[in-house]
């Protein structure tokens, strides 16, 4: 059994554990128990660290009991072993404060010295140490670099080893050291797009293809961010946009992206109108973020949001009537099309939403959120990116 910690949105961080890993619950607001021997959490884009459970202690306000309870077991665990340990320690939702819960890993630290064993304590600044620290120390990452994850539930406090944190200086990099970029048509972040890519869910390679990977299509590819991502997640991609721009953008970014990661993958490029293409086969899945419409700065007025509201609908309907015919039935869809805040922080949503059935599609429900809670936004965002997860039929 493992836990993750949720990024900023618990709920799409948990759709996406449960595309990926199936057996997902909550364990508290922003962790969640996945059923799982492994999580590769380099391709998980809304989970920030991961571990495995060690043990379970049934009290959430006695904290000597498991501070006790941390020393007892690794005193007996790492009693032996011959070399130096690294470790740090983070806490969720349990109260504690810094003094405390370093001293847990001082004590831990002389018992262990009384029997040869020796331990590098990192230094907390805060209860719980930042993904960058984490991953800078290479915690979770080799039997001698341990993270202990300390973390409050309903009734219980578990105590997991961290098995890596997320990588945020490389998601960064790729982000910001790719050649071409263009904040005029949005700046989707790797992150969501590893999110997206992942709510597609298991994807088969159609039998008749000549391609070594299963094949996503982008059609709004814009500078190929998703692209990006899914190739470095293993798969074969294929990109296309109305704009000659972006086609050109996408493949100096492509280009980039083999060069620099030194690796190899199968990319397919060409200018189209998502409205009307005729894409080549195979389609193995489709994961895109579809036109959003304008910006805003401050909610629109009532008349400028029907009107916007009006013009994506029309366009990202044309696009799903286009699509339906060339995908085979079962078909994972997932796309991010646009929601608008108001003052009070509701949201409206595309009507093709409550009638995607018509279009031949159905929508994925999922065990631990409402597909309503998809949205990708920040507090100052007037428009937000609702994820709509679909199968063809």
């Amino acid at each position: 059994m493992h836990i993750a910690l949720l990024g900023r949105q618990p709920a799409l961080s948990i759709a996406e554990l449960e595309r990926t890993y199936k057996r997902v619950s909550w364990f508290s607001a922003d962790t969640a128990l996945v059923d799982t021997d492994s999580i590769d959490i380099q391709k998980l884009g809304g989970t920030q660290k991961a571990g495995k459970v060690a043990f379970e202690v049934q009290s959430t306000n006695d904290w000597r009991r498991v501070s006790d309870a941390i020393v007892a077991h690794y005193s007996k665990k790492w009693g032996t072993y011959d070399g130096k340990i690294t470790l740090g320690l983070s806490a969720y939702g349990v109260d504690v404060n810094v003094r405390d819960l370093q001293k847990v890993g001082l004590i831990l630290k002389g018992k262990l010295k009384g029997k040869g064993a020796s331990i590098r304590l990192i230094p907390n600044q805060e209860v719980a140490l930042s993904s960058a620290t984490s991953h800078h120390n290479k915690l979770g990452l080799a039997d001698n670099k341990v993270e202990l994850l300390i973390i409050k539930g309903g009734k219980s406090i578990i105590v997991a080893e961290s098995t890596g944190a997320q990588n945020i200086t490389a998601l960064a990099a790729r982000d910001q050291g790719r050649p071409r970029r263009d904040a005029f048509v949005g700046m989707l972040p790797p992150k969501l797009a590893q999110i997206m890519i992942n709510l597609a869910g298991e994807i088969t390679k159609d039998p008749e293809s000549d391609l070594t990977s299963p094949r996503i299509l982008d059609p709004f590819c814009g500078t190929g961010v998703l692209l990006q991502e899914a190739s470095l997640m293993g798969y074969a991609v294929y990109g296309t946009d109305i704009a000659e721009k972006m086609i050109r953008y996408s493949r100096d970014n492509l280009n980039w992206l083999e060069s620099t990661y030194r690796f190899t993958t199968q990319w397919y490029l060409h200018e189209g109108d998502a409205v009307d293409t005729k894409w080549q086969q195979p389609v193995d899945a489709v994961v895109s973020e579809t036109y959003l419409g304008q910006p805003f700065s401050a909610p629109p007025s009532l008349a400028k949001l029907t009107e916007v509201r009006g013009n994506c609908n029309h366009i990202i309907t044309g696009f799903l009537r286009n699509l339906h015919p060339q995908l085979k039935p079962g078909t994972p869809v997932v796309i991010a099309v646009p929601a608008w805040k108001d003052t009070e922080g509701r949201f409206t949503h595309l009507p093709l939403i409550d009638t995607i059935s018509e279009l031949g599609f159905e929508q994925v429900k999922f065990e631990s959120v409402p597909t309503e809670q998809l949205l990708y936004h920040r507090p100052d965002q007037v428009v937000a990116r609702e994820l709509l997860v679909l199968t063809t039929i």
